[in-house]
């Protein structure tokens, strides 16, 4: 089928070069020129694992075309998937901009009917209010059916997410439409709900909604196993073995970031709040989630004062491993803080430094060699679960840092493997390590 991809973000990426990848003749659009020009050379703007190779394959074989020109986008599209940015307003709801702008756009330059399918996250109503747009403006003898077909991709693994998802959602009162976007999915195998446009629209934030409050829930409860005595280690093993609850984002740590969970949260509860519904438990989710970040600076502070002049060696930066991505990450709170007590600080990422230092320029030193981040360092603190990290000998500390204390955002280490080591490593919900070392080289 001929499909249009309107913007070539993370999601309308992937979801192009997929789509691209399962025979089909797919345009990708976007209003950025450069990045347009970066996707015809075949690289990609941003890091995905695996996305580029399926980018330079389906571009070579004649499936995949990027264009900055609408009329070319729209004209011969049967199938049109929107996936511009909907980015958090102040007041916490989604801007629908751009949304609305490609709406318009497909309705002066369609020349056929056509099926829209939503894959940004939009709030409850905004696929009638798209269905709306094109309706006032569209050419007389032709039709547009509205689909909300909400992406589940995660950063990092979004192709694979593709091709070997949990589900599919599909919501339109049309079984036409419904059984039109069905066909496109069938060869992947993967369960598809059909369900109205309202409720697909709702699954996508209650989706995320509910994984953050799984987060958060067991970040408070890592934070009282602190106190008590307990190893949160212990306890997610024991209730992830329940069905009901299920052993997935029960991982402590500092918190959840991304293009995805901060925003899609706020929006609902702003959504609950338009329908005169105060949503307190979503509320009390993102004030953890916000409390969380500074954490490791709170114990840093704690285990050895003031940290005014100290070099803080930070491991990590993007808001997961696997990606690039910085928006939300927990690791510009903790330079913030850092900062402000006066800290020294040189961050190691093998992916997202570009990006960070869009936000965070020349305020600290990065590297991607994590042996200089620890080089001197008085305490390193890990804020992205890496697998370099986490495969990273624990001798290093010891062999790099002026002190081996390491604040673990993340739970990276087993405590029995810590527990062999000359450090001081403190992590989220379990008990401090505190081994005596004795320094014996310089570096």
């Amino acid at each position: 089928m001929n499909i249009t991809v309107a913007g070539s973000g993370y999601v309308g990426l992937v979801t192009g070069v997929c789509l691209a990848e399962l025979g089909h003749r797919v345009i990708c659009s976007d209003i950025q020129e450069e990045k347009i020009a970066m996707l015809q050379s075949g690289r990609s703007p941003i890091y995905e694992p695996g996305l580029e190779d399926l980018l330079e394959k389906n571009l070579q074989c004649g499936n995949l075309h990027f264009t900055t020109n609408p009329q070319y986008a729209y004209e011969d599209a049967e199938i049109i998937f929107i996936a511009v940015g909907t980015p958090e307003q102040q007041d916490g709801t989604a801007n629908l901009t751009y949304v609305c702008e490609v709406a318009h756009s497909i309705a002066h330059f369609m020349k056929h009917d056509v099926i829209i399918c939503t894959k940004s996250t939009v709030p409850v109503g905004t696929n009638d209010q798209i269905a709306e747009i094109i309706q006032r403006q569209k050419p007389v003898n032709l039709h547009a059916e509205v689909v909300a077909n909400p992406e589940f991709l995660r950063e990092g693994s979004a192709v694979v997410d593709f091709f070997y998802g949990d589900r599919i959602v599909i919501g339109t009162n049309c079984s036409k439409a419904a059984t039109t976007i069905e066909q496109i999915y069938l060869p992947l195998g993967i369960p598809i709900i059909k369900t109205d446009i309202k409720s697909a629209e709702m699954i996508k934030y209650a989706a995320n909604a509910f994984l953050a409050t799984k987060i958060s829930f067991i970040n408070e409860i890592a934070t009282i196993c602190e106190k008590v005595g307990a190893n949160i280690d212990e306890v997610t093993k024991g209730i992830g073995k329940d069905e009901r609850i299920g052993p997935y984002f029960l991982q402590a740590g500092i918190g959840y970031g991304g293009s995805c969970f901060p925003k899609d949260t706020k929006a609902l509860v702003q959504l609950a709040g338009n329908m005169q519904h105060s949503f307190d438990l979503l509320q009390a989710v993102i004030e953890v989630n916000t409390r969380q970040a500074s954490l490791p600076v709170v114990k840093a502070k704690e285990l050895i004062g003031s940290l005014k002049g100290k070099k803080v060696a930070l491991l990590g930066l993007s808001f997961k491993p696997n990606t690039d991505d910085v928006r939300e990450a927990a690791s510009l709170v903790i330079v913030k803080e850092l900062l402000k007590e006066g800290a020294i600080i040189t961050a190691y990422d093998p992916i997202a430094i570009p990006n960070a230092q869009h936000v965070l320029g020349n305020t600290i030193e990065y590297t991607q060699d994590i042996r200089l981040a620890l080089l001197h360092a008085d305490v390193a603190i890990i804020a992205t679960e890496w697998e370099e990290i986490k495969q990273l000998s624990l001798d290093s500390y010891e062999l790099y840092m002026k002190n081996p204390i390491v604040i673990d955002g993340r739970n990276c280490y087993s405590l029995k493997e810590i527990r062999k080591h000359p450090m001081t490593y403190i992590s989220i919900g379990r008990p401090i390590v505190i081994n005596e070392y004795k320094k014996s080289t310089t570096y």
